[in-house]
């Protein structure tokens, strides 16, 4: 406060009291003072603003009036939910997962989303492998499988990094027989006719005549030729989209080879062993421990996360490690 200013301001004022006051404030007021009430208003306006928006004060107050409760401007918008009037049929998406968390985060809310259009009931499980084993995309189908309880009638094996585009496309329950959503015709990068990896869909009761998938194809590949023969022995017959007009522009592929390289190494015996079709395993051996089970929520769609510890008998399969 400067003495030019307090003579400055004094002439302003036209009565004696007014010139007590502002000569009472002038004495009193500093440059610390003036910056503690500033801090002091600031910290106020905020507690006021939390309490307006969505806090427990609010909340309260919406569920005694009955009001319905605002939700903060940065708060996102959930994504419209799930009406059981859209069919007596429930879809498990299982997706076979390890440290792919950036595809995931697009594949979540996509899939949510696009589904939700056709007014398909779903539910997704992320089956996250976290042992040091090798991948192994078939047992983590089987894992999917075995938890995704009884309020599901039907799975998708379905790829992290495959997007369908076309609205066309059916997910809808396969009584018939399994479908082959992503088809040699429709996939990106998979043009064989006994090809059935990528996105297929089978009832509950299709995947137990096959039991399940084979555990024995630990790294990348080969683990779906092997279910396209346990298909033709349970005598199912395979169906595949028909009058899709959009080719190789029918899904999306969002996996990156240089960032994430596949691991299609073979080890000892692996080489030989990979063309062999197992006759025993599937379900019926599958060993597993969940380490733990998550209901996360990402971009407002709902998913359930499912940390899985294989198990491997390395004298049965001893390419599950790196020798």
């Amino acid at each position: 406060c400067f003495p030019a200013a307090k003579k400055s301001m004094l002439l302003l004022w036209p009565d004696q009291r007014s010139n007590r006051l502002c000569r009472f404030l002038f004495r009193n007021c500093t440059v610390f003072k003036l910056f503690f009430m500033c801090l002091i208003v600031g910290f106020s306006s905020l507690v006021w603003l939390q309490l307006t928006c969505s806090g427990e004060d609010m909340s309260r107050t919406a569920k005694e009036e009955n009001l319905p409760q605002k939700p903060c401007p940065h708060e996102k918008q959930p994504v419209p939910t799930e009406e059981h009037s859209w069919g007596p049929h429930k879809l498990a998406i299982i997706v076979p997962f390890r440290e792919r968390f950036e595809e995931l985060l697009v594949f979540v809310p996509y899939m949510h989303n696009f589904l939700n259009q056709k007014k398909i009931l779903h539910k997704i499980f992320v089956i996250n492998q976290v042992d040091h084993y090798r991948f192994n995309r078939a047992s983590l189908i089987n894992v999917g499988f075995v938890e995704s309880g009884n309020d599901t009638d039907y799975i998708a094996m379905h790829d992290v990094d495959l997007l369908p585009l076309n609205e066309e496309l059916d997910y809808g329950y396969p009584e018939q027989g399994p479908f082959h959503v992503a088809a040699p015709e429709l996939h990106p990068l998979y043009h064989y006719k006994t090809y059935v990896g990528g996105i297929l869909l089978l009832t509950k009761q299709h995947y137990e005549m096959c039991n399940g998938m084979s555990n024995r194809f630990w790294g990348w590949g080969r683990e779906d030729d092997e279910f396209y023969r346990r298909l033709k022995g349970a005598g199912l017959q395979l169906f595949r989209p028909s009058d899709i007009k959009t080719g190789y522009e029918t899904f999306r592929h969002i996996h990156d080879p240089a960032w994430r390289k596949r691991d299609q190494k073979r080890v000892a015996s692996q080489k030989q062993e990979q063309f062999k079709v197992d006759r025993e395993g599937g379900l019926t051996n599958l060993r597993y421990r969940v380490e733990s089970k998550q209901d996360l929520t990402i971009s407002g769609a709902p998913c359930t996360l499912l940390n899985v510890l294989l198990e491997c008998d390395q004298m049965e399969t001893p390419w599950c490690v790196f020798s």
